[in-house]
């Protein structure tokens, strides 16, 4: 795995633009950053930085051309079980919309066979 390349969010965004949803960067990158601070140390069973995980799913929402709540909520989705954040930070930091993504992502995984 460590041959593949790993999805910037430099991509994700030109992804967006490629299908006509114009990103709002600023956020975009914003709650990247976060997201990255706060999986700062984590790493996957493959080695990679934790942070690929969630560049990859935002990157196929992005794809499927999916709004800025969307792909904020998929670079975040691992946050909120992997790290001290709650939902309420969440919602603090980026709204309501991409907090309720957030969570029901998060409810997703519980009531099915992903855990």
């Amino acid at each position: 795995m460590q041959n593949q390349s790993v999805t910037t969010i430099e991509e994700v965004i030109k992804k967006m633009q490629k299908h006509k949803i114009k990103p709002d960067v600023k956020l975009i990158k914003r709650v990247y950053k976060f997201a990255e601070e706060k999986h700062e140390g984590q790493v996957r069973i493959s080695g990679e930085k934790y942070i690929t995980h969630p560049l990859e799913v935002a990157n196929i929402v992005a794809e499927l051309g999916l709004d800025n709540a969307a792909v904020c909520a998929a670079i975040l989705h691992d946050v909120v079980e992997d790290t001290p954040v709650t939902h309420e930070d969440i919602v603090n930091l980026f709204g309501e919309e991409i907090a309720e993504i957030v969570a029901g992502v998060t409810k997703l995984r519980k009531n099915t066979i992903w855990n």
